[in-house]
């Protein structure tokens, strides 16, 4: 469908407004955590880096509106083609490749380090809505075998790039991918029965994953995980106090920060907990103990806001590409920010995910504003039917 004669010179302020009051919150709270950061970092402002990126960001989204996103639709597996060239170049190790802290996710750019994971997340979005849209008017009344179909084909489109991303390592932006998909396969029509299988399916993996762990320690890092960065990750997160020197450090602090916070704060810039990566991917607990619960809870009702308007947005729109773009890109927000936070309180293991919109970033930042630039663009492009015509 063509929206161009549709278009409308219209913004979605309210998205825009909860975007301005987080990047406020984003600039206090990294400039706050600034004296906690090691030495080498302490000459780098970075609450103005982030501003400057919330600016180019600001950029992509006007570039994001001017295109169509029906033309997204018909470029769709370029885009894909695209990212998947993108990690494999990292696969491969080609010159500009950067691993830090053992993983090789990075480009070197002349303005810092770009992570083509975030740019394939936009990408996934975009080529799995194509792909539920081409199903759906293909098989307008699916049957059972159809919906298998359908998911078979999504499986084809995210495992290569899950594959690749496992062997950077990346676990944590693995996991993004999966809940991308695991939104949009939701939305998608297929049937329940189906989807609530795939759910015991997952849940009860995880769950006899934690029982090995626990009751056969042996067999759990010789045949399920064997990689030490991996393996710290789940010490860190199951049995965070035996292992408070190492492995639990940083979820140990993370949880006196956020404990000492109480009701009300310390107040702003009273930080006495020690935070490793305050800035990055623990600064939900720098605002908890500057702003206590009571700042939190502000702060988790913002994304409450986004991510209420997106869904409304998806809702809203009378094009099925519209609605499933819109639910992808607050499934990926969703997940990230549960995912984060449920790390810094210990309800999930710390995989290195950011706290979007507010941990600095600036691959990330400009990835999440452009995912709000296809929100954006398509509330701007959906035409509301009245009663009147259109003559009137």
């Amino acid at each position: 469908m063509d929206h161009d004669r549709f278009s409308q010179s219209k913004l979605d302020y309210h998205l825009l407004f909860l975007l301005f009051l987080m990047a406020v919150i984003s600039a206090i709270a990294i400039h706050s955590a600034e004296p906690m950061l090691p030495e080498k970092l302490q000459n780098v402002n970075f609450a103005s880096k982030q501003l400057q990126w919330y600016a180019i960001g600001a950029v992509v989204i006007a570039l994001t509106m001017i295109i169509d996103y029906d033309r997204l639709f018909q470029i769709a597996w370029y885009l894909y083609g695209f990212g998947m060239l993108l990690l494999l170049g990292l696969e491969l190790n080609v010159p500009g490749s950067v691993t830090i802290k053992g993983a090789t996710s990075w480009y070197k750019l002349p303005g810092g380090n770009f992570q083509p994971s975030e740019l394939m997340k936009i990408f996934m979005i975009i080529v799995l809505s194509r792909i539920i849209v081409n199903h759906r008017e293909k098989y307008p009344e699916p049957t059972i075998s159809d919906d298998f179909k359908l998911l078979g084909k999504i499986a084809l489109t995210v495992l290569p790039p899950l594959i690749l991303l496992a062997k950077q390592p990346d676990m944590g932006m693995s996991m993004v991918f999966m809940a991308i998909t695991a939104t949009l396969v939701l939305v998608s029509g297929i049937r329940w029965r189906i989807i609530f299988g795939i759910v015991f399916s997952g849940v009860t993996a995880v769950a006899v994953v934690v029982f090995i762990f626990f009751y056969f320690p042996d067999f759990f890092h010789q045949y399920i995980i064997k990689e030490d960065y991996q393996l710290n990750r789940f010490y860190g997160w199951l049995a965070p106090y035996e292992y408070s020197n190492e492995q639990g450090f940083q979820l140990i602090r993370s949880l006196m920060a956020i404990g000492s916070g109480e009701l009300y704060g310390k107040g702003l810039g009273n930080l006495q907990v020690y935070l490793p990566e305050a800035h990055t991917d623990f600064v939900f607990g720098v605002i908890s103990e500057q702003f206590g619960f009571v700042g939190s809870s502000i702060v988790v009702s913002l994304f409450f806001l986004l991510i209420y308007r997106m869904i409304h947005i998806a809702l809203e729109s009378n094009d099925l590409y519209g609605s499933y773009l819109c639910a992808g890109v607050a499934g990926m927000i969703t997940f990230q920010v549960f995912q984060n936070i449920g790390m810094t309180i210990g309800l999930l293991p710390i995989t290195g995910l950011p706290l979007p919109f507010i941990s600095y970033g600036g691959s990330s930042l400009a990835t999440y504003m452009l995912a709000i630039g296809l929100v954006l663009n398509v509330h701007s492009r959906t035409r509301k039917f009245m009663f009147a015509s259109d003559d009137e």
